[in-house]
């Protein structure tokens, strides 16, 4: 069982969602990137996602945006990734990359699962490659022992969402609504629905993302699924707290892993 498996399973016992923080590589700085995700992981969040900044991210907020353009301007690249991920790994929290498709094929597919598993990669979320041209894509994930992890949305057809989280492995990422990344006033409703027609089909833990940036909405979204991720709300505590970093990441992860356990 890998450490993604091991997590949902302890969460389930403790009756209660994992809580899967997001930032993107190199920011707001390479130096301090790994550090700043471990503060996250001492604040509370459970997994991590590393984003692999990318220069035409259709699934990114304006948020996320700014901080993945900042790391690109940084210097960012795969090979500094694959340092931040072994760093994190090395702390035993369940890390994951979420890249979209063409830095993976740029880098190679096969080296890309070789070089972040063997550096203690569980997971790849790959948010815009189709299910219909992923063979290869899941053919090495499962070389490497890698959960290949897809993203199903409130619109995605019923017989697109049992193609897709066939699929799927470690967790199954629900989007919360239409659209980009982002923090939002109110978690939307077609999550729960979404979440209801997954289970349907599939025994595999379902995360929710989008949208989810604070206590109250973080334990609204635990009350239907395995995992709450939030990216965005981390982020922006980091733009608007350069000078203090380790705190305002700590704050945001105290708050939200108290909602994740509120069931």
């Amino acid at each position: 069982m890998s450490k993604l498996s091991e997590l949902f399973a302890q969460c389930a016992l403790e009756d209660r969602a994992a809580l899967i923080g997001y930032l993107p590589a190199g920011f707001p700085n390479q130096n301090d990137c790994a550090k700043i995700i471990k503060a996250m992981i001492d604040g509370g969040v459970d997994a991590v996602e590393i984003g692999f900044p990318y220069s035409d991210p259709v699934m990114d907020g304006p948020v996320i945006q700014e901080a993945a353009e900042i790391a690109r301007r940084n210097g960012i690249t795969m090979s500094r990734t694959l340092d931040i991920v072994k760093e994190v790994a090395d702390t035993g929290t369940p890390t994951l990359v979420m890249t979209y498709w063409n830095p993976i094929e740029k880098y190679g597919v096969e080296k890309f699962c070789s070089d972040f598993s063997r550096n203690g990669m569980v997971g790849t979320i790959t948010p815009d490659l189709p299910i219909e041209e992923a063979s290869t894509w899941i053919a090495n994930t499962k070389t490497h022992a890698i959960h290949p992890i897809f993203v199903v949305a409130p619109s995605t057809s019923d017989e697109r969402l049992k193609l897709v989280t066939a699929q799927c492995s470690g967790f199954i990422y629900a989007a919360s609504m239409m659209g980009v990344t982002g923090t939002q006033t109110t978690v939307s409703n077609t999550a729960g629905i979404l979440v209801d027609r997954i289970r349907k089909i599939s025994d595999t833990p379902i995360a929710v993302g989008l949208g989810v940036s604070n206590r109250a909405q973080a334990a609204e979204v635990a009350q239907y699924a395995d995992g709450v991720i939030v990216g965005s709300a981390f982020v922006k505590a980091l733009l608007q707290n350069p000078n203090d970093p380790i705190s305002a990441v700590s704050r945001v992860a105290n708050e939200l892993a108290v909602g994740v356990r509120e069931r």
